[in-house]
């Protein structure tokens, strides 16, 4: 008998108990396919083997201590042992703990040494810059993936001859055990460690399937490589790209043609930088039938141009989410085209309807905590506020971060009596009549220019990005909040040859035509690509350019 998750009844709350029920099921299937040194993909793992390695790899890393509970940093490549290192971890109940490593390095620092590890496993260049920066001091034990233990303890592979022939390691983790801390991005601040439970894992695997409607067999091309994690516990192959992950902007489309096509991908995920760069190539993909694109909102005409590369009845999904709860809510792309020209007038970006499970709410705009729900909190309908939801998928804490934990979460007292976790997404938006959420953008990024004027920039932007030498603007307010100057930055076109003092004159003439964007007193040109996140390069720094945008004014005020 099957549960909603997907699991059998006496298997375990884990994502990692698909492995040995598939690998019975279907041992020569390949789960993961990899590129080698060369860029070939001679590099591939069936479900038998991804099963049995990770067997041995958890019981090598338990004859070390490594246990239910254990945290450990994990800085590997999307390569084999990644995944099978995660799934030997999720298999004893140990913790991983996942950082992107292209943060800032202090903030990589401080994140390490938060997370408290006892373990750190890495490529040798991370365990190198261990030894020189220190990072995870509390870690007793040191892996490499390379072939000789320097700087390390002990070689992955020597760990996974330990385990040989142990059987399986798969413990009996209960729901609310805690099975990864995945750091954010830091786009808007210091990067916090998000608790994941086991049922979290489970959650998202099931609310992921059923909402994108995913059938094992399917063969996916996840360019965001911790997505590829859910792809064995749905059945499917998984083909890593030849890519940097964390600069998605610069994949090579050539190369991400020839493997979608050799292996007759029929899903995709990336990131709307990653989708820039297949819209811009402009190649058809006849094999998708899936595309999902999250991260931040994707540019309509990206949406447009990706559509009519793909087949006809090929669908375009960008899910609404945040590392503390994923997926929210959802909108496929044909429905957000005609959604456009509200967009571009100053609606902000439709993001769908709630995904099952999820209950979704907006409430006033508050940058203190909330201790406990009330319907008070509510704010009237089709009033812009702060986005909430409680779901399977939501987590209730940030690691070593009481602070902000309280600021983001929201106990709520069920009629049952029970209690649930309300998350605080920290964007604002609004639903319409017809039960749509749209967002408007981040709450620590809204600009105050009075108490009666709050303008959001997922309402602002779209207005000015239809300029045709436009390739984005970013809104940002300098001075104290409550009494802001709004400014819009502006990066032009590439090639585009318009004039930077041109062009700032009409983007303030399309302002005219607004009640809310005519509140923006200052237009800026800044003459380099706009700064963005290291997870998806899409979010843009409105904090750095707040920065820059200041000193410009201030130097103004000079002359």
């Amino acid at each position: 008998m099957r549960l909603g998750d997907n699991r059998r009844m006496d298997e375990p709350c884990n994502i990692a108990s698909a492995l040995p029920r598939l690998a019975r099921e279907c041992p020569d299937r390949v789960a993961i396919r990899c590129p080698g040194r060369n860029g070939r993909y001679d590099v591939a793992l069936s479900y038998a083997q991804l099963d049995a390695r990770s067997d041995a790899i958890a019981a090598g890393l338990g004859k070390r201590g490594i246990g239910r509970g254990t945290r450990c940093v994990v800085m590997v490549r999307p390569t084999p042992e990644f995944f099978l290192l995660m799934f030997a971890l999720f298999k004893l109940g140990a913790v991983p703990v996942l950082i992107d490593p292209g943060i800032d390095k202090r903030a990589l620092k401080q994140c390490l040494a938060q997370a408290q590890a006892a373990a750190f496993i890495g490529i040798p260049l991370a365990l190198l810059a261990r030894a020189l920066l220190g990072w995870a001091p509390s870690a007793k034990l040191r892996v490499t993936t390379g072939r000789v233990a320097l700087l390390a303890d002990v070689t992955l592979a020597q760990i996974e001859a330990d385990g040989q022939g142990a059987g399986s390691q798969l413990a009996a983790t209960a729901p609310d055990d805690e099975a990864a801390v995945l750091f954010t991005s830091g786009s808007t601040g210091v990067p916090k460690g998000v608790v994941y439970r086991h049922r979290h894992f489970v959650a998202q695997t099931a609310m992921l399937r059923d909402m994108l409607g995913i059938e094992a067999g399917g063969v996916d091309f996840p360019t965001f490589p911790p997505f590829a994690l859910f792809d064995p516990a749905l059945g499917l192959t998984s083909v890593i790209p030849d890519m940097d992950p964390t600069r998605p902007a610069r994949a090579n489309p050539r190369k991400l043609h020839a493997a979608i096509a050799r292996f007759q991908a029929d899903q995709l995920f990336g990131s709307p930088a990653l989708m820039r760069v297949l819209a811009e190539y402009g190649e058809a993909l006849p094999t998708l039938r899936r595309v999902t694109s999250a991260g931040a909102p994707v540019p309509p005409e990206i949406v447009q141009r990706m559509l009519e590369l793909l087949p006809p009845e090929a669908t375009f999904w960008t899910p609404y989410g945040a590392t503390e709860c994923l997926p929210v809510a959802v909108i496929e792309g044909r429905e957000l085209l005609e959604l456009r020209a509200r967009t571009e007038t100053g609606a902000g970006t439709c993001v769908g309807r709630p995904v099952a499970g999820n209950t979704v709410r907006i409430i006033g705009i508050d940058d203190n905590a909330i201790a406990r729900w009330s319907d008070a909190l509510l704010a009237p309908p089709g009033e812009v506020g702060e986005i909430t939801v409680a779901g399977p998928s939501a987590t209730d804490a940030y690691f070593g971060r009481e602070d902000q934990t309280a600021l983001a979460k929201i106990r709520e007292t069920l009629p049952d009596g029970g209690e649930r976790v309300v998350h605080r997404m920290g964007d604002l938006g609004w639903f319409d009549a017809q039960g749509r959420l749209w967002f408007c953008g981040r709450k620590s990024q809204r600009v105050r220019v009075d108490a009666l004027t709050t303008l959001c920039t997922e309402q602002v932007e779209p207005i000015f990005n239809t300029h045709p030498a436009i390739a984005r603007t970013a809104l940002v307010g300098v001075g104290a909040s409550g009494a802001q100057t709004a400014v819009l930055c502006f990066e032009l076109r590439p090639g585009s040859g318009a004039d930077s003092k041109e062009v700032a004159d009409e983007l303030r003439h399309i302002a005219d035509g607004f009640a809310h964007a005519a509140k923006i007193d200052v237009f800026l040109h800044y003459p380099k690509p706009f700064p963005v996140d290291i997870r998806h390069n899409a979010k843009i720094g409105r904090e750095k350019l707040a920065a820059w945008a200041a000193t410009k004014i201030a130097a103004a005020g000079r002359e």
